[in-house]
């Protein structure tokens, strides 16, 4: 069976504004959703276990609340405990605790470098390709590099008024790291797939994104 690790942010503090944030519920539930329709075997993981922070939640979504219901939300592991052999896929959802703790994350690191290595799909949605930002493959090379990618873009970071309370802006973190970012129109539907990279730009992707995984994952 095909087995998809989903990873979360544990950090709820978004910058200097006095508000909560964390992972952006349709971004897990949404891909969850397409995998376990898929027949595939799903797991969560957090950076610091347990019940990770929420943003984004739709309280009369369907997906979203059938995945909090029956994922265990509440319950993850650390990323520190998880063995990533096994498993085939790791989504990085978004959110934008993931700008803060996803980066340098040596955990995170570790489970996506082993899948990556072993043939695997390594993928983010949204703010999750923070985690991209300083990934490095054994041969110290930046997974990212001459990779095409999506993620959140500057305008976007613009449109919701947080440009100055993120610690650096996406988009050209991900372009330092060697990738060309390929960026759509704000909030439109975008996932760019670069051989076992799969990358989506903001939360109307995230269906897509766990699409595309299946349809590369069964090519």
């Amino acid at each position: 069976m095909t087995r998809a690790l989903i990873a979360l942010t544990s950090h709820s503090k978004l910058g200097e504004t006095g508000r909560e944030t964390g992972f952006y519920v349709g971004e897990a539930a949404e891909p969850w959703e397409v995998f376990r329709a898929a027949g595939y075997d799903v797991d969560l993981v957090s950076v610091a276990g347990g019940q990770p922070p929420q943003d984004g939640r739709e309280e009369n979504d369907k997906t979203q609340n059938d995945f909090l219901a029956t994922a265990d939300v509440a319950n993850t592991p650390k990323a520190a405990e998880v063995d990533p052999a096994g498993y085939d896929i790791l989504v990085f959802a978004g959110g934008h605790g993931a700008m803060w703790d996803f980066p340098g994350n040596p955990d995170l690191a570790r489970i996506a470098r082993s899948i990556y290595e072993r043939g695997g799909v390594v993928a983010a949605v949204c703010h999750g390709p923070a985690a991209l930002v300083d990934l490095k493959l054994s041969d110290g090379a930046n997974l990212v590099a001459g990779k095409r990618v999506a993620g959140f873009t500057n305008d976007e970071e613009a449109a919701v008024g947080l440009t100055d309370q993120v610690p650096f802006l996406l988009a050209d973190k991900l372009t330092e790291a060697g990738a060309q970012h390929v960026p759509a129109p704000d909030f439109t539907e975008h996932v760019v797939v670069d051989d076992r990279l799969v990358t989506g730009q903001n939360p109307q992707s995230a269906r897509a994104l766990a699409e595309a995984i299946v349809t590369l994952t069964n090519a």
